[in-house]
C-alpha cells in the first residue's frame, strides 16, 4: 500500500476523569502507563499507527495544557504536528482543526482518526482493517468508522445501528451503511440493542479522505467548519494559535458522530473484531485484568489481601504495604495524595467525582 498520502490524527485531549484519582487534570490517562507495559496509552497508539503510516504523517490534537507532555512522550513527533486546543469542544472541532490544517499542505490525504487511549489486543487484525479502509477511502468519497461486534450488553460504550439490507464487502470485510448512533445505554437498553443484531459498539475510529470529510462538514456543520476554513491562510504560521483561540472561544461542542456521521448519506461502518476496549473506566480495566483467586484486580507492589472478593486494589507507592481485609466489590485506589475507598459500581464512583467540586476539593481533580 502506498503510504505517501496516508496520515493519522490522534485525539489526545480528554481528561480521563473516570480513572480518577490516578488520572488527573494535570496528567490524564492517555499519558499514563495504566496497563503496566512501560509505555503510556499515547505512546502505544503512536507506535501502533507508525507501523502503517510514516511517523512524520502522525498528528496529535491535544489540550494546550498537555503540550509538554506530548513532546516528552513523543520526542520524534514534528512540532507542527502537535495541534493545541485552548478549550475542550468534543470531537467535531478537534477533527475540523486537524482536517483544515492538513488540507492546506496535503489536500489529497487519506486519514485515520483515532482516540489515544484504546486497548487493541489483536494488533495485526486491527492494522489490516485500517490498511484496507485507508486503501478504499483513498479512492471513494465515503466516510468510514469501525464498529466492534458486541459480545455482551455493555453500558460503557456507544452503539452504531447498521442497515443490514445495505452492505458491501471490501477485501473480505463486511461494511454496512450506518443508520444511527446511540449514546451509552442503560443495562436494559443495551440488552435490547445487542439482541437485535443490528448494533455494533462505537470504536470512535474514523477513516476518510480529506476532501470528502471537508465537504460533509461544510454541508452539515457550517458553523464549525466555516471558521476553520477561514483560518486557512494562518496555519503553519505564527498567527495560527491566535486564530485558533478565537475559534474555540466561539464554537460549540459537538461530536463528529452526531454532527456529520449521522446526517450524511456517505456513512459506512466496518464490522470488526480485534480485541478492542476503550478502557474508559476502572470497571472496564477490571474486566480485562488478570484476577487473583478471589476475583480481585490487584496492582500493588506490596500487599496483604485477605477475605476480599471482586474488588479493585491499586497503589502506585512502591515502599508501602497495602493491607485490605473483608471487602467485596469495592475499589481501593491509593496515590501520592489521594486514598479512595468506595463501592465498585459506576454510580458510586460518579458521585465521588461530582462531590469533589461540591465539597471544595476540586484541587484534587
Amino acid at each position: 500500500m502506498d503510504t505517501n498520502n496516508n496520515y493519522c490524527i490522534i485525539m489526545a485531549g480528554g481528561i480521563g476523569s473516570r480513572f480518577w484519582p490516578v488520572s488527573r487534570n494535570g496528567k490524564p490517562k492517555q499519558f499514563l502507563d495504566i496497563l503496566g507495559t512501560g509505555k503510556s496509552f499515547l505512546q502505544q497508539t503512536f507506535e501502533r499507527f507508525e507501523k502503517i503510516v510514516p511517523a512524520d504523517h502522525i498528528l496529535v490534537v491535544t489540550s494546550a495544557l498537555y503540550e509538554d507532555l506530548v513532546k516528552e512522550q513523543l520526542p520524534r513527533i514534528k512540532e507542527e504536528n502537535i495541534l493545541l486546543e485552548p478549550y475542550r469542544r468534543n470531537t467535531a472541532p478537534c477533527i475540523a482543526y486537524a482536517t483544515y490544517k492538513l488540507y492546506k499542505k496535503v489536500p489529497d490525504a487519506t486519514v485515520v482518526v483515532a482516540p489515544s487511549d484504546h486497548l487493541i489486543r489483536n494488533e495485526e487484525v486491527f492494522l489490516n482493517t485500517i490498511r484496507c479502509a485507508l486503501g478504499y477511502a483513498g479512492e471513494h468519497n465515503e466516510l468510514f468508522t469501525l464498529g466492534i461486534s458486541p459480545d455482551r450488553p455493555e453500558t460503557g460504550y456507544g452503539y452504531i445501528q447498521t442497515n443490514r439490507s445495505n452492505f458491501k464487502s471490501i477485501d473480505g470485510h463486511t461494511v454496512y451503511n450506518v443508520k444511527t448512533f446511540t449514546e451509552k445505554p442503560d443495562k436494559e437498553l443495551a440488552k435490547v440493542l445487542v439482541e437485535s443484531g443490528e448494533f455494533l459498539w462505537n470504536s470512535g475510529i474514523f477513516i476518510w479522505n480529506l476532501r470528502t470529510i471537508k465537504e460533509e462538514m461544510e454541508k452539515h456543520l457550517p458553523d464549525i467548519s466555516g471558521p476553520f476554513s477561514d483560518a486557512m491562510p494562518y496555519y503553519y504560521t505564527d498567527k495560527e494559535s491566535g486564530y485558533i483561540q478565537e475559534i474555540y472561544e466561539a464554537c460549540n461542542g459537538i461530536s463528529i458522530d452526531y454532527g456529520v456521521m449521522e446526517k450524511t448519506d456517505k456513512s459506512w461502518v466496518f464490522e470488526a473484531s480485534f480485541g478492542w476496549s476503550d478502557l474508559g473506566t476502572w470497571e472496564s480495566l477490571y474486566s480485562h485484568w488478570k484476577k487473583d483467586s478471589g476475583g480481585n484486580m490487584v496492582q500493588a507492589p506490596e500487599n496483604m489481601i485477605e477475605e476480599v472478593k471482586g474488588s479493585i486494589i491499586v497503589s502506585n507507592e512502591k515502599n508501602k504495604l497495602v493491607v485490605v481485609k473483608g471487602l467485596e466489590n469495592y475499589m481501593v485506589v491509593n496515590t501520592d495524595d489521594v486514598l479512595m475507598i468506595c463501592p465498585k459500581d459506576e454510580v458510586s464512583f460518579k458521585n465521588v467525582i461530582t462531590d469533589l467540586a461540591v465539597n471544595e476539593h476540586s484541587n484534587y481533580q
